[in-house]
């Protein structure tokens, strides 16, 4: 096992320390130079040859235990430690199928740049927040079907996100129907919370299931229902081209059914929001992700263990060691 397996760094930036390294050994290698000195003599023939010492094979060893003691300071400022951690689920989860619509009014530029795409936009970093959630995407209009079953492979739910765009089905506003089909998708999950999120900017005008009685249903399957209304108040921007190709836009009237919508959220035991703008849409997805963390309840355990002291004690016998060593055995000798 290696010597460093299962441990952090609590400061690594002290590592940057370790650069003085060499500055050390090349401050020594000077001085000894500086202190050895020239001295010049026309012959040396008076003197003898002195045997070397054969302990000048350890003259550096001063250096070198200091810049281990050095390494070893360095690694227990940095402050070692081992990590246990584990995490007890008491609960299985949530399972969120998100219900939008996708009819002609969603691109009435009211939202920027429509209110389709921020829908879009600001459910994808809905869908981000919640990595451990299965979740899946069901799009009406004039019908109704699933664009992405349950699923914890949020890339390829977000990539199915940004594929939709009106046009996909008939046009018109079947909301009992988007809100059926999502319950279909959720009635079978095992899931301790199931919700559905619907967010329409109409009234109910075609379909087969009223958007009460999709309620009931939802009810009946333990569904909880948030329901967003989006569209500024009064009248909103929508384009058209002419013959040409040429955009021009008109002012329609925003026409929501908040009294349904409300009604939806209630029976489930859900929540109605109202959205007029990007920022007040987001901010609803906020705290939709806000209430559903809240039944989740995970019981965390985090212990750090201190492994700085094994480093201290080396860095301590490395620098006895070497005071030691200069002032018995090799006092003297290695010269």
């Amino acid at each position: 096992m290696s010597l460093f397996s299962g441990i952090e760094f609590a400061y690594p930036g002290f590592f940057w320390l370790l650069l003085i390294i060499p500055l050390m050994i090349a401050y020594y290698g000077w001085r000894n130079q500086q202190l050895q000195g020239t001295l010049g003599m026309s012959t040396t023939k008076s003197f003898g040859v002195s045997p070397k010492s054969s302990m000048r094979i350890f003259r550096h060893y001063g250096i070198v235990l200091r810049s281990l003691a050095f390494i070893a300071i360095i690694f227990a400022l940095a402050r070692p430690q081992t990590a246990l951690s584990w995490d007890n689920e008491t609960t299985e989860g949530i399972d969120i199928m998100i219900a939008t619509d996708i009819s002609g009014s969603m691109l009435s530029e009211d939202f920027k740049p429509n209110r389709l795409e921020a829908g879009k936009n600001i459910a994808i970093d809905f869908i981000k927040n919640r990595p451990d959630d299965r979740i899946g995407l069901v799009v009406f209009s004039g019908e109704s079907f699933t664009q992405c079953p349950l699923t914890i492979d949020h890339d390829v739910l977000i990539n199915l996100f940004s594929d939709i765009k009106n046009g996909m089905i008939d046009d018109g506003t079947a909301i009992g129907m988007g809100l059926a089909t999502a319950v279909s998708r959720l009635k079978d999950s095992e899931a301790k919370s199931k919700v559905i999120i619907l967010l329409t900017d109409g009234v109910n005008n075609t379909g087969s299931i009223p958007p009460l009685t999709g309620a009931e249903i939802a009810k009946q399957f333990g569904v909880r229902v948030y329901t967003v209304g989006v569209g500024t108040n009064g009248s909103a921007p929508y384009p058209f081209k002419d013959q040409f190709g040429n955009t021009h836009y008109q002012m329609i009237p925003v026409d929501l059914d908040e009294g349904t919508l409300s009604k939806i959220a209630s029976i489930t035991g859900g929540k109605y929001f109202r959205a007029h703008n990007n920022t007040e849409l987001s901010q609803i997805y906020q705290q939709i992700d806000k209430l559903e963390k809240v039944k989740i309840a995970v019981t965390q355990y985090h212990k750090k263990t201190e492994r700085f002291l094994p480093f201290a004690i080396i860095a301590l016998i490395l620098l006895s060691l070497e005071f030691l060593l200069s002032n018995t055995i090799f006092k003297g000798a290695l010269t």
